[in-house]
């Protein structure tokens, strides 16, 4: 075989094959030239997904005659300005978009620069292009795709259902959006029926209102921490927001929307405590840094990125989330009391009559008197405490405690609050008296890639203070001597594989620390008091003090909440006093 050097059109189709995977591709790249041409509408119309046709139009500064005509042909642009790809500020810079999708579609743009006396067309179909001509455009650009992929029907094949590619093209364009708040959008489908509309914004919580909703708006916390030339800000969801998958997780980088491995795993880790493995928590965070410390050119599709300090940008995630979730460990989300009085409905008087009783738990009726003589509600209440959760009434179905509030009622799960206060204190006790030892009796050799070995041997000393005790074997292995007591039989070589490529992802590792929390979280969840099991109004009250000095006191270890707040101005409505 000899070596040939491919025609231009072969290229171009091969480039599509890495950037335009699906219409979502194309529309997002296509989104993305017109914020960098400084738009402020966006209008995007899918047709079938966008396997049959899109378009993109927008106002921003539009192309001349000569610029169309470069516009088409590849590695050329206009937001890159010499040669130093270590400092991009735009969200294109590769000059690929636009021929690749022309080489596996019908394309024609039609555009006009500002201040110009007209406007010109040009259109590529499968690669091949025409000459420009006039048109009638205002200023801005309009960019047709029609039959994508049309020249290369074996990608076809690979295509969704219309709805799902719709879906796709939608998520893709809600993320920049919610970038870019400063410029409106609208998405439109088949016989012109708008799929999105959102108005410009000066500022992020209304555009995060539009696109997450209002439980998540009104319900965020306000995330704001910065080191070393980097800032974070957003909105992270309460735990209690947590989603089945991690769709709504919106994280941006100096403008640009990305799905990055490190991101998305700070994010996960700094949740780790307060939901279950498989819940994802709602987040839209916003990473600013220097140009120079960022690489956006390491993927064709520019979703992933490269941070020099990957250590650092991780830690300032996980610090700044950690800190706010754990100031509102004491606050439910506000869907969970509407959602609770949604729940309640008006019975028929008869039916009170028919059912004399007021609390009852398993095995056991009281009578009203009976509840009256041990609660005392009738007769003289104790005082309501000053405090968020208020003083203990009565223990529902033996499960759940009923407290009164100064301004209404507090429901708490008496097992999900008591495992959250166990495993707390467990933690508390593991960061103090640090993590018992266990020597083994024949130490383990571990192989590893020279690097590998090396960057554990580094971090010999984080590790042992969890339990695990390694050093340095030769090149290219390390030996363990002693391992953590709580783990007991465990693949300590398996455990030692897995340290050695997390630090190689993100230059640290949490894994050992995560699983003896995970440990500390099964023994609370075994020990604490269970569902069914009676307490006094003593312990009771006991239990909401300690919910009070708790940390994350607002859910358990399994992400559920541990509480329910509802305010006596919502209890009148349900009672039509409102």
């Amino acid at each position: 075989m000899r070596i040939r050097q491919l025609p231009p059109l072969l290229v171009n189709r091969i480039a599509a094959g890495e950037v335009i995977e699906r219409p979502a591709a194309a529309v997002k790249e296509l989104v993305e030239n017109a914020i960098d041409a400084g738009a402020l509408f966006i209008d995007i119309l899918i047709e079938e997904g966008g396997k049959s046709r899109f378009v993109v139009a927008d106002d921003g500064c539009g192309m001349s005659r000569d610029e169309l005509l470069l516009a088409v042909e590849r590695h050329c642009t206009s937001k890159l300005e010499g040669e130093d790809l270590s400092r991009i500020a735009t969200l294109g810079f590769r000059g690929e978009a636009l021929p690749s999708i022309g080489a596996v579609s019908r394309l024609r743009i039609a555009s006009r620069r500002e201040g110009a006396a007209e406007a010109f067309e040009i259109t590529l179909e499968a690669g091949e292009k025409g000459v420009p001509y006039p048109a009638a455009q205002s200023r801005g650009t309009r960019v047709e795709v029609r039959d994508l992929f049309f020249s290369t029907p074996a990608r076809l094949k690979f295509l969704k259902s219309s709805k799902s590619e719709r879906d796709f093209a939608l998520d893709a364009v809600r993320r920049l959006a919610l970038a870019h708040p400063e410029i409106a959008f609208r998405v439109s489908g088949e016989e012109g029926r708008v799929l999105l509309r959102l108005a410009a914004e000066s500022e992020r919580r209304p555009r995060l209102a539009a696109l997450l909703g209002r439980d998540f708006a009104e319900g965020a916390l306000p995330i704001e921490a910065s080191r070393e030339g980097f800032r974070l800000s957003g909105f992270a969801g309460l735990p209690s927001l947590s989603r089945r998958s991690p769709r709504e997780q919106y994280l941006v980088v100096n403008g640009r929307p990305v799905r990055d491995r490190l991101l998305l795993g700070a994010l996960r880790a700094a949740y780790q405590d307060v939901i279950p493995r498989e819940r994802h928590p709602v987040a839209a965070l916003f990473v600013d840094g220097p140009l120079d410390e960022i690489d956006v050119n390491v993927h064709p599709s520019k979703a992933e990125i490269r941070f020099r300090d990957a250590a650092l940008v991780r830690g300032l995630i996980i610090g700044a989330l950690k800190a706010a979730l754990s100031g509102a460990g004491h606050r439910p989300s506000p869907a969970l009391g509407e959602a609770a009085i949604a729940a309640f409905r008006p019975h028929p008087a008869a039916s009170f009559a028919a059912e004399p009783r007021l609390f009852a738990d398993p095995g056991e009726t009281r009578s009203f008197a009976f509840a009256e003589s041990v609660a005392g509600p009738l007769a003289a209440p104790a005082p309501i405490e000053p405090s968020l959760l208020g003083s203990a009434r009565a223990q529902l179905h033996g499960t759940y405690i009923l407290a009164e509030t100064t301004n209404g009622i507090v429901l708490v799960d008496q097992h999900a609050a008591h495992e959250r206060l166990l495993y707390e204190r467990l933690k508390e006790a593991l960061s103090l008296g640090g993590v018992t030892r266990q020597s083994l009796l024949l130490p383990e050799i571990v192989e590893l890639e020279r690097d590998e070995a090396s960057a554990l041997a580094a971090r010999a000393a984080e590790f042992a203070e969890f339990g695990l005790v390694l050093e340095a074997f030769g090149a290219g292995a390390v030996i363990v001597r002693e391992v953590p007591a709580l783990l007991e039989r465990f693949d300590v070589k398996g455990l030692v594989r897995d340290l050695a490529e997390e630090v190689a992802d993100s230059g640290e590792s949490t894994l050992l620390r995560d699983r003896l929390e995970h440990f500390c979280a099964t023994l609370a969840c075994h020990t604490s008091v269970r569902a069914g099991t009676r307490l006094s109004f003593a312990e009771m009250d006991a239990l909401l003090r300690q919910m009070e000095r708790t940390p994350n006191s607002g859910q358990c270890n399994h992400g559920r909440p541990t509480f329910i707040a509802l305010d006596l101005a919502d209890i009148e409505r349900l009672f039509g006093r409102r």
